[in-house]
Order: C-alpha cells, then structure tokens, then sequence
C-alpha cells in the first residue's frame, strides 16, 4: 500500500515536472530572443542560445518607445485595479459569506452569471458611457472597468466560508463590535493570504489589459505597457528580439510583485478545503 502511494506520488509529481517545463519553455525562449542578434534569428535551424549576447535590443526599445511613461501608466492601472478588487471582492464576499438577506442567493448566482460574459460582448455599450461620461482619452478611462471581478468575489466569498468560524463574529458581536469593526479587525486579518493571491490576479489582469486601453486610448499620454510592445511592429516586419526585449522589460514588475506575495498564494491554496 506504501509502495502504491508513493508510486503515484512520483507519477504525479513527474507529470507536473513535465507540465511546468512545457510551459517554461516559451518564457525562456522569449528572455533568450531578447539578446539575440537580428541574423541569429533568421538561422535554420533555430538555435535556443544565443551565439553573441547582445544587450543592444534594450537600449534600442527605450530609443524607439517612451518606456518609463507606459511603465508608469500600467503601474498606476494596475495598483489602483488590484487595490479596488481586493477591497470590493473581501467585502462583498464576506456579506456574502456572513450575513443573511433576502435575495442572497440570487444576488450571488447574478454576480456569477456576469463572470461568465465575455469582456467583447459589452465593451461597446462601456465604450459608449466613457463616451457620455467625457471618459474618452483619460487616465480614468484606464482602470474603471477593473476595479471590481465577480471571480474575486466568489474567491473571497469560499475563502471566508472556510477559515472563518461564525462563532468568532458572533463572539466580537456580544462582546459590541461593530460590522465595520468586524471586517476591519477580524476578517481583513485573517485574510491576508486570500486577499494576497486576489491582488496578483487583478494586478496581472489589470497589468496585461490590451484591447480596452486601444479602444478608449487616442493619445500616447496614456499608452500601457502593452499599447507601447504593439509600436515596436511596423509595416515591413517584426524585429522579435527588440519586441522581445521590450517583452522582458514588461515582464519585470510582475515578477517582482510575485516573488513578495508568492508565499500567500501558497498559503491561500493550502488552506482551501480546510475547516
């Protein structure tokens, strides 16, 4: 029975090794294309190390585009995004986990229906409200469509059901906590890992948003990171090492967000399921 389990521990274990290198594969072909030279790509066959490194292509992305500025833009569309999500989503879900209401359940099946709606099929109608709103080419244009995500209401909702007891409200309640105090005091802290886990899935979403900022952006000004990757393109062809380059530089902060919050999605991950 021993030799069983263990047996499927290394099965799995394996295919998980496979499954992560899979989809390392592209990243890493991407961070190596960033320093390769224009004719190492036109080689036959591709060869996946670079025969000269060549820090050229990340001078030649600041030279063509305004980096700092877009960094700028999606830095400040993406915290304020994250930071609207985890404060809406951890308070809706935790009414929706806590408190009991006529209509909770439809209200709650409402709020999962509109997760399932692509962003295409109303981004017009949005369009349209920015446009009667005065919206139109703004840094507001930018983050307003992100600041609440269904997914992360019903994220924190199962979390809040799970790790906190009824009893514990219950108790702050005899002992005259009020419901702010409540979430502020007991549930906010108890929550940090889920609320960590939430804020680098708003983050990443908000960080790699393309279509909504093309659709609403007329000016520079406010271009994103990724509305900047798309002029590195002209007419006459793709350089995929200087796109490559600007690819890694957009890469950067996310990565550094999640290596100072990767223990809480670990830790949120490890508690599902837990009473």
């Amino acid at each position: 029975m021993i030799r069983t389990v263990r047996l499927q521990n290394i099965l799995a274990g394996s295919v998980l090794m496979l499954g992560s290198i899979v989809m390392l594969i592209p990243f890493i072909w991407m961070i190596l294309t960033a320093f390769k030279t224009a004719p190492e790509l036109n080689q036959w066959p591709p060869s996946m190390w670079p025969q000269q490194w060549n820090l050229h292509n990340f001078a030649e992305v600041f030279s063509k585009v305004e980096i700092p500025l877009y960094l700028r833009n999606s830095l400040g569309m993406a915290l304020i995004s994250a930071a609207s999500i985890v404060f809406t989503s951890t308070l809706s879900g935790y009414i929706f986990a806590k408190f009991r209401f006529k209509g909770k359940n439809f209200l709650f099946a409402l709020v999962l229906a509109t997760a399932i709606v692509p962003f295409e099929i109303y981004m017009i109608p949005l369009y349209l409200q920015m446009k009667e709103l005065d919206l139109i080419n703004t840094f507001q244009s930018l983050f307003i469509p992100y600041l609440i995500m269904s997914f992360g209401i019903f994220f924190m909702r199962q979390n809040i059901i799970q790790q906190i007891p009824d009893e514990i409200i219950e108790s702050a309640r005899v002992e005259g906590a009020s419901e702010w105090g409540i979430f502020v005091r007991i549930i906010v802290p108890l929550c940090k890992s889920p609320m960590s886990a939430l804020a680098i899935f708003a983050y990443i979403e908000a960080w790699n948003a393309f279509v909504w900022p093309l659709l609403v952006m007329g000016k520079k000004t406010y271009y994103t990171m990724e509305l900047g990757l798309a002029m590195l393109q002209s007419s006459f062809g793709i350089e995929l090492n200087i796109i490559s380059a600007g690819a890694v530089i957009s890469v950067l902060p996310i990565f550094i967000v999640f290596i100072f919050l990767r223990r809480y999605i670990i830790e949120s991950v490890s508690m599902t399921g837990l009473k």
